[in-house]
This record gives structure tokens, sequence and C-alpha cells, in this order.
């Protein structure tokens, strides 16, 4: 009963809906509902694990109408909550071995990381695209993507994404002579390899096109593009620091 295998259910659940068969859930079935036949809650102890398991909560929620699967995902978020989640900010971190103080930064701040905190806010959008509007913990749900999307504009994370999508797949060079991915940013650069990238994660390749599933008249899509921070820094133009928490250091040219 862990996220990392338990992820691959979103998508037997998506193929269901598409095609009803029940031999696409059945295994979800099962897993989910031993799980929540058990008295632990401390399931999602780290933040990768709220994008991972979240939506199969909500997805199998709407297949079966088991109300268990909204009450349990209610009860397991409160869980992540107490272990790794920063009040002051609504920030995660990434899990209970890196919460500020016990953890710091080098320079001796709180020490959050983009890419969990990036999973946790997918995980809110697709569970908020699945529970009914009427749900009595929807608005909960609603709060937590409110605070963790705050300083990022549809614009700029548009604009940012297409760029980044044009620099790896417009001249191909991204794919070998089999048509496989390689591995590097632009071209084949092997050296950036590592046990996790080169074995491949199916929730790490699915965020790029989440996008895709959003109507036309979303925000993301019909938003003017916005230069994103390292446009905003390299152009010598202001921009916010990215990071959430507060400091006391002071630019001394400014006053």
């Amino acid at each position: 009963m862990f996220g990392d295998w338990q992820i691959c259910f979103q998508t037997y659940a998506d193929l269901y809906n598409i095609l009803p068969d029940d031999r696409y859930i059945r295994r979800a079935k099962e897993e989910m509902e031993h799980q929540m036949s058990t008295p632990q809650n401390d399931y999602w102890w780290w933040a990768d694990g709220l994008y991972m398991v979240m939506p199969v909560m909500t997805k199998m929620n709407n297949i079966t109408r088991n109300q268990k699967y909204l009450d349990k995902l209610y009860e397991y978020i409160q869980v992540s909550d107490s272990i790794m989640l920063d009040p002051e900010t609504g920030l995660y971190f990434r899990d209970g071995k890196y919460v500020y103080p016990k953890h710091k930064s080098v320079n001796g701040k709180k020490d959050f990381w983009a890419r969990g905190d990036g999973w946790v806010l997918a995980g809110l959008a697709k569970v908020l695209a699945d529970v009914p509007a009427n749900w009595k913990h929807r608005k909960f749900f609603e709060d937590k993507y409110v605070k963790l999307a705050e300083g990022v504009g549809n614009g700029q994370a548009r604009a940012a994404l297409t760029a980044v999508m044009h620099r790896m797949f417009d001249g191909m060079e991204n794919f070998n002579e089999k048509g496989y991915l390689t591995i590097g940013f632009a071209g084949r650069q092997p050296n950036v390899a590592d046990w996790y990238t080169n074995n491949g994660s199916l929730y790490m390749t699915s965020l790029a096109f989440m996008p895709l599933g959003l109507p036309a008249t979303h925000p993301f899509w019909t938003d003017a593009a916005q230069p994103w921070t390292q446009v905003k820094a390299w152009n010598g133009d202001p921009f916010p620091k990215d990071h959430h928490w507060n400091d006391d250091i002071r630019t001394w040219d400014l006053f």
C-alpha cells in the first residue's frame, strides 16, 4: 500500500470510464478498500504521495459511489498536514525529516522542495475536478489549492511550459533513431541520468499533459502570455523572490 505503486490506478480508473470493464479497476478496488479498512491513516507521509493517491480516491469514489473514499481522503490528508504542512506559508515540506526548524536550508531558512509542492498542487487540481460541488470538505481543498498557487499566473505557467516543450520537441533531437525519448533536456545528455529518470516515472511524465484536460475557456489558455521568473531575471527586470518564507535580508542599496 504505497503511493508509487497505487498511482497507476488513476489510469485504470480513466480507462474504466472510457470503456467500463470491471477488470480495469478490480485490483484498485481490492487494494484501496483493504487500505481503508485498516485503522492506519498515515499512508501519505511525503509530499509526492498526495499527487499519487488523492486522485485515486476521488476517481474510485465516482465509479463505486462508496462515500468511504472521500471520508478517508479527508482523514488521510489531515494526518499528512500534521506531518509536513507549514501553516504559515501553506507549503509542504518534502516529508517529516525536512520540517523547520529541525531541518534548515544552508542559510538557516525553511527548506521547501518546489517539485513536491508542484505535485501536491497538481493532485489538488485533480481532486477538485472530481469531487461533488456540494461536498462538505470541498472548500478545505479549494483553500489549500489557492494558497499553494499564490504568486504563479496562468499566463506565466503556460508560456514557460510552452517554451520548454518547443525546445524539447520541435527539432526531434530528444528522440533516438527508434523514436524513443533520450535522456536530456535538449538532445542527448546522458550525464544527467540517474536511477530515477532512467527507470521512468508515470506521475512525472503525466504532469506536462494535465493542461489538456482544461476547457478552452480556462484562464490557463485565455490569459495573455507573461514572462516567467527566469525571463525576468535574465532580462534585468524586477521580480519577486520565489520562496515563500519571510527573511530579514535587507538590500542596502535600495535605502
